[in-house]
């Protein structure tokens, strides 16, 4: 399991909803259309949010270790990133909600307003690891959920979870940093053997993943090359409104004199 990367379950999807997307006209791409099909496109901002995530979590120092994408439950589902390491057994489960306010108070969360049941799915992850966990080691070992939001406007906590821990992606590596030792080393391999065991985890199909990390890679170029194209048609539709108006305002006088004439 440890071969298995960030985002590989969403980016899988990313690219199956992709595959029907209508290919865009020359103008289209000319004016900057996406080239994201609808349905495409939370898997595809899902993906973005666990490639991040995954990224901070591998600079975590030496005695940690992180495993990516591991198949729970039915065909669409994973968990994003399961850590281990001195501090504990984490579960992580990661939103992508740039420039969104978030608010929580116990099992309540809010993404703008809009209600989510983010914090008992997170729970819910972590009891299905600490179940295998227990299940072929000698002794229980607690998981603990994390929920992570990639680049949120906010974070607002009224009432803390009684579980779940709700972080920005910016400070989670540290905050597992500072988790107090927990499990020995021994422990933490301990626990690697069993998450690494193939037959942990729900069966799944054998893909060219390689080719797949290509295509997202070329899908996320094409996305942001799009908004490039389109931000400057927007910044070119702003210079010339302000040249009209500093065209009118120069002429202003002008047609202010003919008229008293």
């Amino acid at each position: 399991m440890r071969e298995r990367f960030a985002g590989q379950l969403v980016i899988d999807e990313t690219l199956r909803h992709q595959a029907g997307a209508t290919p865009r006209t020359p103008l289209q791409r000319f004016f900057g259309r996406s080239p994201l099909a609808e349905e495409a496109r939370s898997w595809y901002l899902g993906a973005l949010g666990e490639i991040a995530v995954g990224g901070i979590l591998e600079r975590l120092p030496e005695g940690w270790a992180t495993r990516h994408a591991l198949p729970v439950g039915t065909k669409d589902t994973d968990i994003d990133h399961l850590v281990v390491g001195p501090g504990g057994v984490f579960t992580i489960n990661t939103k992508h909600h740039a420039d969104k306010g978030i608010w929580v108070a116990g099992r309540a969360l809010m993404v703008d307003g809009q209600r989510q049941p983010y914090i008992p799915a997170a729970t819910g992850e972590a009891g299905k690891v600490a179940k295998l966990l227990s299940s072929r080691l000698p002794h229980p070992i607690a998981v603990h959920p994390l929920l992570v939001f990639v680049d949120p406007k906010r974070i607002t906590v009224k009432e803390r979870p009684e579980r779940v821990r709700v972080l920005n992606s910016h400070e989670v590596r540290r905050w597992l940093r500072e988790q107090p030792a927990v499990l020995s080393a021994e422990a933490v391999a301990d626990v690697l053997a069993v998450v690494d065991d193939p037959t942990s985890w729900r069966a799944t199909d054998v893909g060219d993943h390689v080719a797949a990390r290509s295509q997202f890679a070329a899908l996320h170029a094409e996305v942001r090359a799009a908004r490039r194209r389109r931000r400057l048609w927007a910044f070119a539709g702003m210079a010339a409104v302000v040249a009209l108006l500093v065209g009118l305002w120069t002429l202003l006088p002008l047609i202010l004199g003919a008229l008293v004439g």
